[in-house]
């Protein structure tokens, strides 16, 4: 455990910062936010944080009409003199969503903050305030790190169950008190449509609420924006955003099931009348930049991406990972020369050199995939992966030829504390590399931590590919395929990282918060 205390800092919060928030979510399940302030803007869908620094935080909010983000920050929940910061005017081009950073805040603080939106004719006109409460990075190492990650929301026609409460992982998320909460990719499932029952297996019924939006794969713009608007329908996610900031990234169902760039779309698939990916794909990241506090994809940023490094203080540097945008064609895997990969030349040049320049005492690599868990991609018949590893268990090939390059950077520049985090594959579990059990040797041990699904169906444990040795040390995932969220099976992570030992634990954890697996690492270590 981390030295600080527990369950932390937020939990005194708690009762006013809901009770404010309840004000602004929807009055029941699958209903649009209702507005107390009739004829002013509101801020029906809650507010959230990302890419929290020492110094900055990066709100979000989207409004019910035209309006002007006003964010009024404080060392208390009183609100006492303030400090005001005045953020975009939202409108239809971001589908009244917009950002305001959030700069020279105090680092390792409890910042709250209200977010109001004014009429923009008549800036008296407000409405009703949406708070929420951020930390900023501490500076000093004593104070340890925790956070949490998980992945893969709605899928497989699982979404918002009143009957059971909708998305309860969230609560049991909260109760932890993270510092932040890292999604590893499939925030929605544009390609999954969501009706309004689902029959589960030996009986019962699944109840969602539905959208318009949700009635079939997303096409339009408009489509893929109420994709992300049908899971803020959540009253549990919308009081978890509220209180836990969020380093989020993407990976195939934000557009459709394992895509990749100059994909098309065959003529039998006929739900698709939109049939290039690059098309579906620019529509879908558009609407993710739109709903998400990601620092590199606001308006005017030059980076426009997603991959990205958050440094979280001596302790942890986290470098987020895009494997969809920059990879080459799905494929059996075999090239003996691939310098394209999964990241691209561009991104795995750039990890290289940020983990090398890293000063941190860990290096948190979050991948939107698994590295030697086989991902098969059958879509339409075809015997290709998705993913990196492919099956054969011999030397590197395709996609492999890029992780073996960044596994040898690691070992030969000395690069301490590095793991991976990841989702994807609907089930939990450990692997520890190893290359005394491996076809490529030249890299030092390292751990893969896998979680999720949030609230998807879960499946049966991927096969592995020996080439970089893993052992499962640890896994728990169902027999039959899509088992829903009433039968189990889904998953967060969680880390811990003590400020005074450097120690970094990792639990694997059920929905209810039961940990089902501990593994402790030791710092300053090349290999683990």
């Amino acid at each position: 455990m981390s030295s600080r205390s527990f369950p932390g800092r937020r939990s005194v919060l708690r009762g006013s910062l809901v009770a404010s928030a309840a004000a602004t979510l929807p009055a029941a399940f699958g209903s649009a936010p209702s507005f107390s302030l009739s004829g002013r803007p509101s801020a029906g869908w809650g507010v959230q944080v990302g890419d929290v620094t020492a110094d900055s935080g990066l709100v979000w909010v989207r409004s019910d009409r035209p309006a002007r983000m006003i964010v009024e920050t404080s060392a208390t929940e009183a609100f006492r003199d303030p400090h005001r910061w005045d953020g975009p005017l939202l409108g239809p081009d971001t589908d009244f969503t917009g950002t305001t950073l959030l700069r020279g805040l105090p680092p390792g603080e409890q910042i709250h903050y209200r977010v109001l939106l004014a009429d923009p004719d008549d800036p008296r006109r407000t409405g009703e305030p949406v708070t929420g409460t951020f930390r900023t990075v501490s500076a000093r190492r004593r104070e340890g790190v925790r956070f949490l990650w998980s992945g893969d929301l709605a899928g497989q026609g699982w979404g918002i169950n009143p009957d059971r409460g909708g998305y309860r992982i969230y609560d049991a998320m909260a109760r932890l008190d993270p510092d932040f909460f890292l999604c590893s990719g499939d925030n929605i499932y544009a390609d999954g449509p969501i009706s309004a029952t689902q029959a589960l297996p030996g009986g019962g019924t699944w109840r969602n609420v539905t959208t318009e939006e949700k009635a079939k794969v997303a096409e339009t713009l408009a489509e893929f924006r109420g994709n992300f608007r049908y899971n803020l329908l959540d009253e549990n996610l919308l009081r978890f955003n509220a209180q836990v900031p969020a380093i989020v990234q993407w990976d195939d169902h934000e557009v459709r099931n394992n895509w990749y760039p100059g994909e098309v779309i065959a003529s039998s698939d006929t739900r698709y009348t939109e049939k290039s990916l690059d098309v579906l794909a620019a529509r879908a990241r558009r609407a993710f930049s739109e709903y998400f506090p990601v620092s590199t994809l606001r308006p005017g940023e030059r980076e426009g991406r997603v991959y990205r490094v958050l440094h979280q203080g001596p302790l942890l540097d986290v470098f987020v990972l895009d494997m969809r945008t920059y990879r080459d064609a799905n494929s059996p895997g075999t090239q003996t020369v691939d310098p394209q990969g999964i990241l691209g030349r561009e991104q795995l040049d750039w990890l290289k050199r940020e983990l090398s320049r890293s000063q941190a005492v860990w290096k948190v690599i979050a991948a939107d995939m698994p590295i030697g868990l086989v991902v098969p991609d059958t879509l339409e018949g075809r015997p290709n992966f998705d993913a990196v590893a492919q099956g054969d268990p011999g030397a590197p090939l395709g996609r492999e030829l890029q992780i073996a390059e960044l596994l040898r950077h690691i070992k030969h520049r000395r690069i301490t504390g590095t793991l991976w985090l990841t989702a994807d594959v609907h089930h939990t579990s450990a692997q520890h590399y190893r290359p005394a059990q491996a076809a490529f040797t030249d890299f030092e041990p390292f751990w893969e931590f896998v979680s999720g699904p949030l609230n998807a169906g879960a499946f049966p444990a991927t096969a592995l590919d020996a080439t970089f040795g893993p052992e499962r040390v640890f896994l728990k995932a169902p027999t039959a395929s899509n088992v829903s969220p009433a039968g189990g099976y889904q998953f967060f992570g969680e880390v811990d990282i003590d400020g005074g030992s450097g120690e970094l634990t990792v639990r694997l954890r059920e929905q209810d918060g039961t940990v089902l697996f501990t593994q402790t690492l030791q710092p300053g270590l090349v290999g683990q």
